[in-house]
């Protein structure tokens, strides 16, 4: 015989069965990321990739618990605020801006979301936070040195081309960073010597003029800055270094991997997957504000060996001894 007690807690069992069924199958909340960039989608597709995998690491999966918003200005950067507003009508929860362009078209978009900068060249100098120990607003990240580095380019330059006598410094106009940095090239060349001429560009229209001021300056090696513009060029940028037998420094080893000579700075791949550390810091709860800004602990040269024997590279073990990483 069924006692009342026993009845009442069998009828308890029976309901609380499908409440505690509904709750375990609840899905998760799926966070909402936007990734702001100067470059086209191709053009930033290691980058994004490294935070996939930072991201997963760390237990998001895309489709499961997030989902990245892609935005990219295919180096056209005025179309960078109506991109940077577009992820704000989403409403995503984080935005991750890639370089300083994109940086502050983010900033100036919102004050509400916040903001992951990676590849931000001197960001407390450029306005747009406070401080790298305490940032302030809805802004952190990871900074870069480039404009720092900008003297290092040709110093390595000259290593590969002992009697260099003129270097082409390939600069986008419209990019903030490439006027300091020109001008720390310059300072460098002033007791070598060697000329350096500035030659622009900043739209795809331009590469081609800029290609033949190069030849008309026979200029001896080519430096190309940090810029998106050119990352989603670089294969028309160096083909034409191939042909013309220039050496180039670039800034990111992904380059050099693509058939640049040689490139120095810091480990991109790396950044982009620590980048992932705040988007998931901020998503549990911590204020953008509060996240002391991560610098550059590491800087790598790296060699295309292919490539230094391809444009008849005749200095290419001065080089390699002194190369962090060979691109065989």
């Amino acid at each position: 015989m069924i006692t009342r007690r026993q009845l009442l807690i069998a009828l308890g069992c029976s309901l609380a069965a499908p409440l505690v069924s509904f709750a375990q199958q609840r899905p998760a909340k799926i966070f909402q990321l936007g990734f702001l960039s100067p470059t086209s989608a191709s053009g930033a597709a290691s980058s994004l990739n490294e935070l996939r995998a930072g991201l997963r690491d760390l237990g998001y999966v895309e489709g499961k618990n997030i989902h990245i918003d892609f935005r990219g200005a295919e180096g056209k950067y005025e179309r960078l605020p109506a991109l940077a507003g577009e992820l704000v009508d989403l409403k995503v929860d984080v935005i991750v801006a890639a370089a300083m362009p994109a940086i502050k078209a983010a900033q100036r978009a919102t004050n509400a979301i916040p903001i992951v900068m990676v590849q931000a060249a001197d960001p407390v100098d450029a306005g747009v936070i406070t401080s790298l120990s305490r940032p302030g607003a809805n802004i952190t990240g990871l900074s870069d040195i480039n404009v720092d580095l900008s003297s290092k380019y040709l110093e390595l330059m000259r290593v590969a081309v002992p009697k260099l006598a003129s270097v082409a410094v390939l600069v986008n106009p419209g990019h903030p960073n490439h006027p300091n940095e020109l001008k720390n090239i310059r300072a460098a060349a002033s007791s070598t010597g060697v000329h350096i001429s500035a030659v622009h560009a900043s739209a795809a229209s331009q590469i081609e003029p800029t290609f033949n001021a190069m030849t008309r300056a026979q200029s001896g090696a080519l430096i190309v800055l940090p810029d998106g513009f050119f990352r989603t060029h670089m294969s028309r940028i160096a083909d034409f270094a191939m042909k013309n037998r220039l050496p180039t420094m670039l800034w990111s080893r992904e380059l050099v991997e693509a058939g640049g000579l040689m490139s120095y700075g810091q480990n991109l791949g790396e950044h982009y997957r620590r980048a992932a550390t705040y988007v998931d810091k901020i998503l549990k709860g911590a204020k953008p504000g509060d996240l002391p800004v991560e610098q550059p602990t590491k800087l790598e040269f790296v060699v295309n060996l292919k490539t230094a024997n391809a444009i008849g590279l005749t200095t290419v073990q001065d080089l390699l001894f002194r190369a962090d990483k060979v691109i065989q």
